[in-house]
């Protein structure tokens, strides 16, 4: 029976900062786009005259691209001895 060698990879798509990164570069677009867009006078009245979506939105978009920053700033690395190997229970 071979063995073969594995070597350290990159985790990909499967590291959780980018699902997070996702994550809140979706909600911080949306955001975005309804500050910019869709927010009416009396919408500012009640927040105080301030365009909370907007805020929200372009706060969310910076955390995003400081997410997707680390994660290729920082690869995270997979160690060679976690992938298992399908053997049979007889071996």
């Amino acid at each position: 029976m071979t063995e073969k060698t594995s070597r350290p990879h990159k985790a990909g798509a499967f590291d959780i900062r980018l699902i997070i990164a996702l994550l809140l570069g979706v909600y911080g677009v949306i955001l975005t786009i309804m500050g910019a867009g869709f927010t009416s006078d009396d919408d500012l009245k009640k927040a105080a005259d301030v365009n909370i979506n907007l805020w929200s939105g372009i706060g969310l978009l910076v955390v995003t691209a400081m997410f997707v920053l680390w994660a290729v700033l920082r690869p995270l690395v997979v160690p060679p001895g976690t992938e298992t190997t399908e053997t049979s229970p007889a071996e």
